[in-house]
This record gives C-alpha cells, structure tokens and sequence, in this order.
C-alpha cells in the first residue's frame, strides 16, 4: 500500500496566514478564494513546488482553478485516496 503524506488543514493554515498577512490561521475562511485574498500564482507555484519535491503530487492547474482552503483539502484527499487505491 502507498501512503502519501499530504498537508494537514493546520499545515496549510501556516503556510497559507504569513502570505495572506493574517496574524492569525484561525482566522482564514476555509471557503474563501485565496487569490482574492492575496495568494499569487507565483507564490501557489512555489508551493506546488515545495509540494512536490516533498513527494506529494499536488496539481498546480486543480489548486489554480478552485483556490479555497475547502478545495485543496478535496485535492489532498484524492491524491490520498488515489495512492490507496494504485497499492
């Protein structure tokens, strides 16, 4: 069986909060659109990047297109679900 290790809520929350400039990751709406917020492509891609060096196959192009906290849990819960099923 393949266990992908995939980013927590929490560990997106961190990762997300310094470059939203929220002081605080509690305070992110799980449903709100990040890029309206402030993310950058430029910065996603930095972070796909840092993702998939890390051995997690995240989809720049599926974050992109639905970028919510809600979104990119579904996201991280398929390539879950997709690594037990390819075991």
């Amino acid at each position: 069986m393949t266990v992908v290790s995939v980013p927590t809520e929490a560990q997106l929350r961190a990762e997300l909060a310094p470059v939203l400039g929220l002081a605080d990751a509690a305070e992110l709406d799980p449903d709100a659109n990040l890029v309206v917020l402030g993310l950058s492509s430029l910065e996603l891609m930095r972070m796909v990047g840092r993702w998939n060096k890390a051995g997690v196959p995240a989809v720049f192009e599926e974050l992109v297109a639905t970028p919510t906290l809600t979104a990119w849990l579904r996201h991280f819960a398929a390539i879950v679900a997709q690594g037990a099923t390819n075991a």
